[in-house]
């Protein structure tokens, strides 16, 4: 996924500037290598990006290609994000080979997610099905569900989209259903502060609407103190120059479930869009 995701970044933007090449640095993150625990146990979001920042903080690398879901709302001084482009579909996805869809699982069915917000949101949706931890690549994802060892998968469809895999959904889940990670279906892209040059170079792919609702969401993030120990969702979308904010928050077991919407004005800047998830993230602080 992250292979594919910048691959396909690297190439828009030497398209958009002809007289740009790139050259592709593999880093192994801590995320990446440990598989067998939830990353709530192991220590959160972070450790997906965190040998990355080590490096462009190092000038090993002069940008680098984030999953705006996993970037933590806190970046490392020195540090920002310099381009948000274009979002691809926020929404989760079912797979399901057998039974297609949630409502057609049978009682007892296994579901598997990494994900605590996933987790929560399906619980609330059908008590009776059993959620399991899930974690590897896509592939391997896939290949557990389509094997047998789970009757269901919960995946990001951005994710299934970017690698070609579309066709393995069986469900798409609205936001109603599954409330979006703040940033889910946007990339994020993160570099230093101080690198001018790099800064405008990416600001050819920035998305001005998208930055702006993910902007949102990851105040509600921010506010919240959220990483992968806070079971949580939030999710901006446009609508008739409005910008319509939800999200929810609940304690780690699934208890105390608290949900908050505001729609505004469409924001005039991305700092106003900051400040309208800053807002409602302390609205669920309560």
């Amino acid at each position: 996924m992250a292979l594919a995701q910048s691959r396909s970044f690297a190439a828009r933007l030497s398209a958009a500037a002809e007289a740009t090449s790139t050259r592709e640095l593999q880093i192994v993150t801590s995320g990446d290598e440990i598989q067998d625990r939830s990353l709530a146990e192991i220590g959160g979001k972070g450790l997906f990006v965190k040998e990355i920042e080590e490096a462009l903080l190092a000038k090993k690398a002069d940008f680098a290609v984030h999953s705006l879901k996993d970037l933590p709302g806190l970046l490392p001084a020195g540090l920002l994000l310099a381009c948000i482009p274009q979002r691809e579909d926020p929404r989760d996805a079912l797979v399901a080979p057998q039974h297609h869809t949630l409502a057609a699982l049978p009682a007892g069915a296994r579901v598997g997610t990494s994900s605590l917000r996933r987790s929560i949101s399906v619980k609330a949706l059908r008590p009776d099905l059993v959620v399991q931890l899930l974690r590897g690549n896509v592939d391997t994802r896939l290949r557990k569900v389509e094997s047998g060892q789970y009757d269901a998968i919960v995946l990001a469809r951005a994710g299934l989209v970017r690698l070609g895999l579309e066709h393995k959904v069986t469900q798409i889940l609205s936001a109603d259903e599954c409330l979006p990670a703040p940033g889910q279906g946007a990339l994020g892209i993160e570099c230093r502060t101080e690198d001018t040059a790099t800064r405008a170079l990416l600001s050819a792919l920035h998305d001005a609407s998208a930055a702006t609702c993910v902007i949102a969401e990851r105040g509600v993030l921010i506010a919240l103190g959220g990483d992968c120990k806070t079971p949580m969702g939030a999710h901006a979308d446009r609508h008739d120059e409005r910008l319509r904010l939800r999200a929810f928050v609940a304690e780690i077991d699934g208890s105390g479930l608290r949900r908050a919407e505001h729609v505004v004005s469409w924001p005039a800047s991305e700092a106003e869009a900051h400040e309208v998830g800053l807002s409602l993230g302390r609205r669920l602080l309560g």
